[in-house]
């Protein structure tokens, strides 16, 4: 089993205890779209309560990987996958909350879904 398979599988995992619909080959590809990032102990989580993190969300993932406009639905939709995913959670994972944004905002397609 790869390194990629062995992070994939956990990821999996998160996802169905947060109660999330699986898409594994989504979530396969969002975790390969993150690259190293998932190897390193800290690039692989974000920090939530973070506001220049999650502004970095905002502006690469939502604004220019999604191609998303700057808006208070962007804010929103970053807050009600961090509540979803549970605020006191403190391993967020960077691929299932990129995941989770994906499915939030219909965004699938950018992974080539």
């Amino acid at each position: 089993m790869s390194k990629l398979d062995e992070k994939v599988g956990k990821y999996i995992q998160v996802v169905k205890e947060k109660g999330v619909d699986l898409d594994p080959d989504l979530l396969r590809k969002v975790t390969r779209a993150c690259g190293p990032s998932i190897y390193n102990r800290d690039a692989e989580t974000i920090a939530a309560s973070d506001p220049s993190e999650m502004a970095r969300i905002k502006n690469n993932l939502l604004i220019k990987k999604f191609g998303l406009s700057d808006s208070q639905d962007l804010d929103a939709g970053i807050d009600a996958v961090i509540e979803k995913y549970g605020r006191s959670d403190s391993r967020k994972y960077r691929a299932v909350i990129y995941y989770m944004l994906a499915k939030h905002f219909g965004k699938e397609g950018v992974y080539g879904s």
